[in-house]
């Protein structure tokens, strides 16, 4: 029977056990560099996609709510810029990410743990939970708070192109909805939240991945697990720091 108090302590040893002295700093830097890849630039492409299609359907959608209301039309700029930075970039960013880097992370550690390459490499006296889950960690750290940025840039971008394409509004309207009631904070807020996703994301997927037992399908069931997890903690935890800083 599923215990969650239960399965949160492990979940939290789990984490204990990855803070490590490396045994050799230049192998770490190496694994570390080569998981930032895998997270970060291989992940560009969706999340260019995503954020410019996001931005344009929020610039779209809130013309259409202006519509019959006499509400001047650089509020599409102005809307469009602050969604997309406290809310869409952040947030649907970091859960697209947990399907695709997540799911990844699972399924490889998955693999390597019934292989035996995870004992192997225990057995030469590497401390595999600091080597091969504390490098993707801070790999996520690092590249996941510069991909929501990205997003967030795109995400404007779409947004004004839509409203350019659609003739929705003059470009200097929307531009000046860029510029008016900016606050600066809200950039802060967008990588708190960056940084906190990333943790969240990239931790709960290599637990998933790291215990697994069995075969292949207890690989596709860790994988859905970190998938589905990780999503849920990303909206939990955008409630609370939304709560606490807003």
């Amino acid at each position: 029977m599923y215990n969650p108090l239960y399965e949160l302590g492990r979940f939290l040893r789990f984490l204990g056990s990855i803070f490590h002295r490396p045994e050799k700093m230049s192998v770490y830097w190496t694994e570390t560099m080569r998981n930032m890849v895998d997270i970060g630039i291989t992940s560009i492409p969706i999340v260019a996609v995503v954020a410019m299609f996001m931005g344009a359907v929020t610039a779209v959608q809130f013309a259409y709510q202006l519509e019959n209301f006499a509400v001047p039309l650089y509020y599409i700029g102005f809307i469009a810029r602050d969604i997309t930075i406290i809310e869409m970039a952040p947030t649907v960013t970091c859960m697209i990410l947990a399907g695709k880097v997540g799911s990844n992370i699972a399924s490889e550690l998955g693999n390597m743990r019934i292989t035996e390459q995870i004992d192997a490499l225990e057995i030469m006296g590497v401390n595999t939970s600091s080597f091969l889950v504390g490098t993707k960690i801070l790999a996520a750290i690092i590249t996941i708070p510069l991909l929501v940025t990205l997003a967030s840039f795109l995400g404007i971008m779409g947004g004004l192109i839509a409203t350019i394409a659609s003739d929705l509004a003059p470009i200097s309207e929307f531009v000046r909805g860029l510029r008016a009631f900016f606050i600066p904070f809200n950039i802060n807020i967008m990588i708190i939240k960056g940084f906190v996703f990333s943790i969240l994301l990239s931790s709960i997927s290599c637990y998933y991945g790291y215990k697994v037992r069995g075969g292949a399908i207890e690989i596709g069931k860790a994988s859905t697990k970190a998938v589905v997890e990780s999503n849920i903690a990303i909206l939990i935890f955008d409630f609370i720091i939304a709560w606490i800083l807003l």
